[in-house]
C-alpha cells in the first residue's frame, strides 16, 4: 500500500451519502461533500483552537472521483499550519464501496478556520494546538 492509498489524519467525521443529496444522474452533488468536509474540518479545529470557529476560506479542493448513494464517506482532518488567530487544516474525503469493498479518496481540500470569541471577532488560538493535534493523532 503506497502512501496515496491510505488516508492521513484523524476520522472527524463519518456519514452515508442517501438518494436526497444526488444530481439528476444520481451522483452525490460536490455541495454535499464539501459540506461534509466542512463539518469535519470545523470540528477539529474547534478542539484544538478550544472554541468557536469559523470557516474563512477553501483552498485547493480536487474531485478526484464521484461518490455514490449509499456510499460511507468519512473525512479525516489534519492541522497543516497555526496562526495567530487562524488554523489550516487539509480535509480527505474517502468513500467505502460497499459492493466492491474498497475505499478511495473521493475529494481534498485545505480549509482554513479562524478562532472567534464570544463576540464573534477573532481571538488568539491557544498555545498548545500542535500538541493537542498530536493528541488526536495519536489516539486515546
Amino acid at each position: 500500500m503506497t502512501d496515496q492509498d491510505r488516508p492521513h489524519g484523524v476520522v472527524s467525521i463519518r456519514t452515508i451519502a442517501m438518494p436526497a443529496d444526488t444530481n439528476p444522474h444520481g451522483d452525490i452533488f460536490g455541495g454535499w461533500v464539501m459540506s461534509q468536509m466542512d463539518l469535519a474540518g470545523g470540528s477539529h479545529a474547534r478542539a484544538l483552537s478550544q472554541g468557536r470557529v469559523a470557516t474563512i476560506a477553501v483552498d485547493g479542493f480536487t474531485f478526484h472521483r464521484p461518490v455514490a448513494v449509499g456510499g460511507e464517506v468519512t473525512c479525516y482532518t489534519r492541522l497543516v499550519k497555526v496562526g495567530r488567530t487562524s488554523l489550516t487544516l487539509k480535509v480527505e474525503a474517502w468513500a467505502r464501496r460497499a459492493e466492491v469493498n474498497t475505499c478511495e479518496k473521493v475529494t481534498e481540500g485545505t480549509f482554513v478556520f479562524v478562532a472567534l470569541d464570544g463576540d464573534g471577532r477573532p481571538r488568539p488560538v491557544p498555545d498548545g494546538a500542535a500538541a493537542r493535534e498530536a493528541a488526536l493523532l495519536n489516539g486515546p
